[in-house]
């Protein structure tokens, strides 16, 4: 079974404590996301595993640690996605960058795909798919047999906050991966959002409420 790693950073629950607030302008929800996407990616890259490089200082020769393998690659879920990976992007600014665009059919609550590029070398790489809510897991889900789909074999996800039943439904799909949450909520409602959760993130993001 995949781990679940809720973040318990003062930082993080502080920053989300923000957004969650009705107030908050769309700049400063829009900075938040990034800072705790930063945040979250720096306990999400934990485990990736090193090399040995010889190198020479300044004053001599040394042995230092850097990334085994191909490297990583961003995938957010578009639109609301974006705005993680470019708080990804800061921390890890060689990472490759793919995209997969779905939206959530409001009557269905089920994940329609509209757009899917990813980089040719995908399959060699540690695959972070980026999302701000987890509510039902549906788009999740999808996102995850698309990527597989294409081979991929090692992929995290990440996301800021999310709902007991959608953490259930990836476990219960994609036992493989491992899920990053910035804060876990009580429930969904009956329309199938997060609650307390923090409204719709991705409206918030770009001022298009």
């Amino acid at each position: 079974m995949s781990k679940v790693v809720v973040m318990d950073h003062p930082l993080i629950q502080h920053k989300i404590g923000i957004m969650r607030m009705k107030e908050t302008s769309t700049k400063e929800f829009r900075d938040l996301v990034s800072e705790v996407a930063m945040l979250i990616t720096y306990e999400a890259t934990r485990e990736l595993p090193l090399a040995d490089k010889e190198i020479e200082t300044p004053l001599t020769k040394t042995v230092v640690k850097e990334i085994a393998g191909k490297k990583l690659c961003v995938v957010p879920i578009l639109r609301a996605g974006l705005q993680l990976s470019e708080g990804m992007l800061r921390l890890i600014p060689n990472a490759k960058v793919g995209f997969i665009g779905m939206y959530r059919n409001e009557e269905t609550l089920e994940p329609v795909e509209y757009f899917c590029k990813l980089p040719k070398d995908a399959a060699d790489r540690d695959i972070f798919l980026v999302d701000p809510m987890l509510a039902t897991g549906g788009s999740c889900n999808a996102a995850i047999s698309r990527l597989k789909a294409r081979g991929i074999t090692k992929i995290h996800f990440l996301c800021l906050i999310a709902a007991p039943e959608g953490v259930k439904a990836v476990q219960e799909a994609h036992p493989d991966v491992d899920i990053y949450v910035g804060a876990l909520d009580e429930r969904l409602n009956e329309n199938g959002y997060i609650l307390p959760g923090l409204g719709d993130a991705g409206d918030r993001i770009y001022g298009t409420k």
